[in-house]
C-alpha cells in the first residue's frame, strides 16, 4: 500500500519524493510506503487551510451537515476496504476494525448534528444595553491522531473542527498512514471544499521539526493530540510557548473495581473485553483489576478460563483471530521485563506467558502490589494485572493510586454504593457494571491528572474549537463619566 500527502484536495508526493515505510510488527515486511513530508510541505498544508478558512467559516450549517452525513455514508460503503487496511497496518482483528468503522460513522453523524449548535446567550445588565455572546470558528486546527483506533480517533480531530467552521491540518500517524488517508478521502468525496482538510505524514525521524513548524505557524489557532503522556507533555510545552490552546487525550491505567457484591459473570465479561480487545492497545484498556478478596478466587477461576480461550495470531491470515500482534516488536522486551520484575517481587502468572517480539498471548498477572513496575506503568499490551484488596475503602484508594485518570469501571449490585464509588474514582469517565472501554459520540470524552485535559465528543467539544466573543449593542448618545 502507498499513502500520499493531500493538499488543496490533491494527492501529491512529499518534496523530493521522500518516503518512509510502515513495517509489519512481527515479520518486518513493508506494509505501507508513506510520503515523508518536509517542513516546507507542512507549511504548505497550513497555508492551504488558512486560505480556505474565511470561506468555510461562512459556510452555513446545512451545507456542513450534508457533507458530514454523506461522508458517513461513504465510509460505510468502504467499510470492507477500511477493515482490511486497518488489519494490515496495525494488526487489528475484524471485530476491532469493524467497531472502528461504526464509531467513526457515529462521530461524523454526531458532528453533523452540532453544526447548528454553536449557541451564544444574552445577559442581563444594569446599563440597559443588549449584551450577548457568540461562538465563532477559531481558525486553522492542527489535529494529531494515533494508530491504535485510527478511524474514530482520527475522525474526531477532523469532523468536530470542521463542523464548527474551522479548517484542519491532519498530521497522521506514521503507524497507520493509509488508514488515516482514507478518512480524508471520504470527506473530500463527500464534497468538502479544497483546503478545508489537508493531510500530512512524515518520517518518524523528522517528527520533531515537522510538528514544531506546524505548531509555530501563526495561522494555527488550536491543537489537539491523542497519544502517550510523554509525547503529550512535549506537545503541550510547544503549544504553551506559542500561547495556543491544546486538547490532550493521553495515556491511562484504567482500573476495573470489582466489589464484594458484584455479579461475577458480568465482571468477567467486562474484564475480558476491557483488558484484551485490540491487544490491550486502547487508552481505556483495563490495566488494573481491583478485586475484593471475598470473591477473588471465584472470579479468577472464571476469568482465567475465559482468557485462556482467546485466539491469537495474524488477523490478515485468519479472520477468527481475536488477539493480533502489537504495534512494534520492542513491546515484547518491555513487557517481559515488567513480568519478570513483578514475579521476582511475589506476583504470579495466572494465565499466559512471556511475549515473543510483537506476539503476545493474553496474560493475567495476579497478586500485583505497589512498588512493582507493572503496578504503575501503562502496559499497552494484552496483559492485565490483579490487585487484591480488603473492602470498599481500600478498593477506591487502589483505583486512585495512579498518575492517570482517563477511564474506570466499578461492579457491584448495591446501586448507591457503586454510584458513590463512581463519584470517588478519579477518572474522566466511570462506568457502573460496564467495561472501561467505552465511547459514545454524544458523551464528553477526556481525562484528568496525567491523562490530559479538554473533551472530545458531545456538545462540550464546541468549546474546544470555537472562540466565545462578547458583543454589546449600545446607544451612541449614552453619557460617559469623562
Amino acid at each position: 500500500m502507498r499513502s500520499q500527502l493531500i493538499i488543496d484536495n490533491q494527492p501529491r508526493p512529499a518534496s523530493g519524493d521522500a518516503t518512509f515505510d510502515r513495517l509489519h510488527a512481527q515479520n518486518g515486511t513493508v506494509v505501507t510506503t508513506g510520503a515523508a513530508a518536509t517542513v516546507e510541505d507542512a507549511i504548505a498544508a497550513v497555508e492551504s487551510a488558512s486560505t480556505a478558512f474565511p470561506s468555510w467559516a461562512k459556510t452555513g450549517p446545512t451545507e456542513r451537515r450534508a457533507i458530514l452525513l454523506k461522508a458517513a455514508d461513504i465510509l460505510e460503503q468502504r467499510a470492507e476496504e477500511f477493515i482490511a487496511t486497518m488489519a494490515a497496518e496495525v494488526s487489528a482483528a475484524p471485530d476491532w476494525a469493524g467497531f472502528n468503522v461504526f464509531l467513526t460513522t457515529q462521530c461524523l453523524r454526531e458532528a453533523a448534528s452540532l453544526t447548528s449548535q454553536l449557541l451564544g446567550e444574552t445577559m442581563n445588565n444594569d446599563r440597559g444595553v443588549l449584551s450577548m455572546t457568540v461562538r465563532q470558528p477559531a481558525g486553522v486546527v492542527l489535529s494529531m491522531a494515533p494508530w491504535n483506533a485510527p478511524g474514530v480517533l482520527g475522525m474526531r480531530g477532523l469532523a468536530y473542527p470542521i463542523a464548527c467552521g474551522n479548517t484542519v491540518v491532519f498530521r497522521a500517524s506514521e503507524g497507520s498512514p493509509r488508514t488515516h488517508q482514507m478518512l480524508v478521502e471520504v470527506l473530500i468525496e463527500a464534497g468538502l471544499p479544497a483546503g478545508v482538510v489537508n493531510f500530512v505524514t512524515n518520517d518518524p525521524k523528522d517528527s520533531n521539526e515537522v510538528i514544531e513548524a506546524l505548531i509555530e505557524h501563526p495561522a494555527v489557532r488550536r491543537i489537539n493530540f491523542t497519544g502517550s503522556t510523554a509525547i503529550g507533555r512535549i506537545i503541550a510545552e510547544k503549544a504553551g510557548r506559542n500561547l495556543k490552546p491544546v486538547l490532550l487525550e493521553l495515556g491511562g491505567k484504567a482500573p476495573l473495581v470489582i466489589l464484594d457484591d458484584a455479579d461475577i459473570d458480568g465482571a468477567v465479561n467486562a474484564a475480558t473485553f476491557g483488558a484484551f480487545m485490540y491487544q490491550g492497545q486502547i487508552c481505556m484498556s483495563t490495566e488494573r483489576i481491583v478485586l475484593d478478596e471475598k470473591i477473588a478466587d471465584e472470579f479468577m477461576e472464571k476469568f482465567t478460563a475465559r482468557v485462556a480461550e482467546l485466539k491469537t495470531g495474524d488477523p490478515t491470515e485468519d479472520p477468527s483471530v481475536q488477539i493480533g500482534y502489537t504495534y512494534q516488536p520492542s513491546s515484547g522486551d518491555r513487557i517481559n521485563a515488567m513480568i519478570d520484575d513483578a514475579v521476582t517481587q511475589g506476583a504470579t502468572i495466572a494465565v499466559g506467558q512471556h511475549a515473543d517480539r510483537a506476539a503476545h498471548h493474553p496474560t493475567v498477572i495476579d497478586n500485583v502490589k505497589p512498588g512493582m513496575q507493572i503496578y504503575a506503568e501503562e502496559t499497552f499490551t494484552p496483559i492485565t494485572t490483579v490487585v487484591r484488596v480488603n473492602g470498599y475503602e481500600e478498593a477506591i484508594a487502589t483505583a486512585n493510586d495512579t498518575e492517570y485518570g482517563l477511564a474506570a469501571a466499578v461492579h457491584g449490585t448495591d446501586s448507591f454504593r457503586t454510584l458513590q464509588a463512581a463519584l470517588a474514582i478519579e477518572a474522566g469517565h466511570v462506568h457502573i457494571n460496564g467495561a472501561t472501554v467505552q465511547n459514545d459520540a454524544n458523551a464528553p470524552f477526556g481525562g484528568m491528572k496525567n491523562s490530559g485535559y479538554g473533551r472530545f465528543d458531545g456538545r462540550t467539544v464546541i468549546r474546544e474549537f470555537t472562540e466565545e466573543k462578547w458583543i454589546t449593542i449600545e446607544d451612541p448618545k449614552q453619557q460617559y463619566p469623562l
